[in-house]
Formats: C-alpha cells, sequence, structure tokens
C-alpha cells in the first residue's frame, strides 16, 4: 500500500478555499481546481517508490491484476480528481468509445499535432465520468424537456429568443433541440452577444430558476453558451449525491467541491463557456439530442457498511464507507487495484494514518483494513461489468 503525493492543478476556475480546507491548511490565495490521484501521465501521483506511473510501469500484473491487465492493459484504467469549482466550467460532452477511436484515428490521419488546440481527440478512448459531492455542489446534466426550455427563455421577454421559443415548441423533441442548438453556436457572434447581454439582465432581475444563469454570463459575457445552458437541467446536489455522465450528454459544473472518477482520457468536445476551441459540427455529431432527468444517485448500501454507486460502464466503480467512532476494522481486500481517499474525520488505512484529502494505492490482492472514525470512498474498476 502507498501513499499517494497529488498533484493540485490551479486552472483559472478553481476555488481558493474549497481544497485547502478539505485539506486543513491554509490557502495560497491562487484558484485550485483540481487535485489528480492515479497514474495519468499529466499529472501522475508520486509514491515512495517514484510517480504511480513508474511504479504500475514495473510490475503492471502485480500492481493491477492480471485480470485487469487483460481487459484494460497495463495502466490504471480510470482517474480521480478532487474538484474545486469556484466558477463554472465549460459546457461539454464526451464521445462513446466508437466515437473517440473514429475522431482519434481521422486526427492521425491528418496529421494534425496531438497538443494542437484545434485537436479534437487526445486519444482513442471514452470518458464516461462520474461526480460524487463533497459539498452543495451545482452543476448542468442534460437536455430539459423542450417545453421547459421554452418556458424558461420565454420568460425573459428577450425579442431575439423568440425564434428558439418557437421551434421549441414546434419541432419534435430531437429535432427542436437539435435545431435550437445549433442556432445557438453558430449565429453572428456580434449579434448573440446581445441577446445574451438582454438574457443575463433579465436572468438577475427575475432571479429563482434564472438565477445560475446570471452567474453564469457573469464570468463568460456574451458567450453563447450561456443560452446553450438554458437548454439543460439544473442540479443542485447535496453531499454524498452524485451523478453519472455518459457518451453524448451536454453539461457543465457551476460551483461546489466533489471527487470525481473518470475513465483515463483526456477527450472533450466543447459548446462554450470557455476561450478554447468549439468544434460545432463534430460536436454536433457526438451530441445525444433527448430529453432526460438528470438521474442523482444515491449509494445504495451492503450488509457489509459499503455504500456503492452504480455506474454501468467497466473503467470504474466508486463507494463509500462511513466509520463511526468505536467501528471494528473494515476488510476492503480486493482482486483488482484500488485508490482509498479519507473525505472526513481520522482514518487508518493499513499503516498509513489520513486525514481528509489523502489517499493510498492499494495493489490487486493487497490487503486492505481500514479503522478510525470517519469516511472513506473507495475507487476501483467495476470487476462485476467484465465478469
Amino acid at each position: 500500500m502507498d501513499r499517494l503525493d497529488n498533484t493540485i492543478r490551479p486552472y483559472a476556475w478553481g476555488s481558493t478555499t474549497a481544497i485547502p480546507e478539505l485539506l486543513g491548511v491554509r490557502p495560497t490565495g491562487e484558484p485550485q481546481a483540481e487535485m489528480w490521484m492515479g497514474a495519468h501521465p499529466g499529472a501522475p501521483s508520486r509514491t515512495g517508490r517514484g510517480t504511480h506511473v513508474e511504479v504500475i510501469d514495473a510490475d503492471p500484473a502485480k500492481e493491477l491484476g492480471a485480470e485487469a491487465v487483460a481487459r484494460f492493459g497495463p495502466r490504471l484504467p480510470f482517474l480521480l480528481k478532487i474538484l474545486a469549482a469556484g466558477a463554472p466550467l465549460s459546457l461539454q460532452v464526451h464521445p462513446d468509445l466508437a466515437q473517440a477511436k473514429e475522431g482519434y484515428d481521422d486526427e492521425e490521419r491528418r496529421g494534425i499535432p496531438v497538443d494542437a488546440g484545434h485537436r479534437n481527440y487526445k486519444d482513442a478512448n471514452h470518458k464516461p465520468e462520474l461526480i460524487c459531492a463533497l459539498t452543495e455542489f451545482d452543476g448542468l446534466c442534460g437536455f430539459r424537456e423542450p417545453a421547459r426550455a421554452a418556458e424558461l427563455l420565454d420568460a425573459l421577454g428577450v425579442d431575439s429568443l423568440k425564434p428558439y421559443v418557437d421551434l421549441l415548441h414546434a419541432r419534435p423533441e430531437e429535432a427542436a433541440l437539435r435545431e435550437v442548438l445549433t442556432a445557438v453556436l453558430t449565429a453572428d457572434r456580434e449579434e448573440m452577444a446581445h441577446t445574451v447581454t438582454e438574457a443575463a439582465a433579465a436572468c438577475a432581475r427575475l432571479g429563482g430558476d434564472h438565477a445560475p444563469y446570471a452567474d453564469i454570463a457573469h464570468h463568460y459575457p456574451g458567450d453563447p453558451g450561456v443560452i446553450a445552458a438554458m437548454l439543460l437541467n439544473h442540479v443542485r446536489l447535496q453531499p454524498g449525491e452524485a451523478l453519472f455522465l455518459g457518451a453524448g450528454i451536454p453539461h457543465a459544473y457551476l460551483d461546489g467541491l466533489g471527487v470525481e472518477i473518470m475513465a483515463n482520457s483526456d477527450n472533450v468536445l466543447r459548446c462554450g463557456l470557455t476561450p478554447k476551441h468549439v468544434d460545432v459540427p463534430e460536436l454536433l455529431r457526438i451530441v445525444r439530442f433527448e430529453a432526460a432527468d438528470p438521474g442523482v444517485l444515491r449509494p445504495e448500501a451492503s450488509p457489509d457498511g459499503e455504500e456503492v454507486y452504480e455506474t454501468p460502464i467497466d473503467e470504474f466503480r466508486l463507494s463509500r464507507y462511513v466509520l463511526p467512532e468505536g467501528a471494528a476494522t473494515h476488510d476492503l481486500t480486493r482482486p483488482t487495484p484500488q485508490i482509498l481517499l479519507c473525505t472526513a474525520g481520522s482514518v487508518r488505512a493499513g499503516e498509513h494514518e489520513l486525514s481528509p484529502g489523502q489517499s493510498v494505492f492499494v495493489p490487486a490482492g493487497e490487503t486492505a483494513e481500514v479503522s478510525g472514525t470517519g469516511t472513506v470512498i473507495g475507487f476501483t474498476v467495476n470487476q462485476q461489468q467484465w465478469m
């Protein structure tokens, strides 16, 4: 079992206080957006045996287990982050596995450098993800019913939005959502910026359900993504609640602290709320134009105290253990690799004392006993999906 020393990424949208408060350290005054745990080459965790990448490369079968290596190759198939949003992140979608392979191969054939700003596919993998709230957490997830989106837009009283309102009422669901999103993202930029300014003022005046979009517009003035965001469900997670984000589902994180786990990929198609490249035709190929309830996940308890967040994919599985004072030692040994993260209290994992924000990596099959008073979140592969 290795204690992980993890890198904090200082993206501009990050909170200046949330991660320091979790870790119990003094804020630096700079944004601290994400703390990465695992073996992603962009910011691998460090251990007493080298970086996590080096540890796994030295003996993949021992660290990951033969079954996981056979299934996913000699690399940890998931990336874990503590995410602290102090401002909205970009509105985005992720491709499914076939789309990612197709897009990656196409850009490779065309010789687009992998680090080019207009490159869409950095790898050939999909990027399903799950966000579990540690504090109250706001986000956008999936399309609203077209009639509900029309109602939200119509209430603003902005004349230039009326054609979108009419489309949302007149067309079948998939066509309505596709046509309106396409129109928003391809509109004249100057005219759309004026529309966004009017819409933002109306959102601030109306408050209530419109309030989140006034805040989004404050951070991204004139961005077409502000109008696109109003087509989506607004979700407020309570601590311990989660969202699973599958392929093609438009989403954005707005504010709060959470734990995010995803397949080990960096493939993102952006819709807006960003100065980065937006490839509208490719985005429209990936987005699933269907209205759906966001599907807030709450953990399902098992007799041994494990609370599982069920997801339909292979690469990761998230579960939680709440250890009350005086609780017996829990044996979390698994045949698969896992990262254990303390999110509250004081927990002992093997020989390691963990306080909030600290984590360990447990190789496949290694003994993993935890005790203490607090909360431990466990991350591993979803073996039940591929056995």
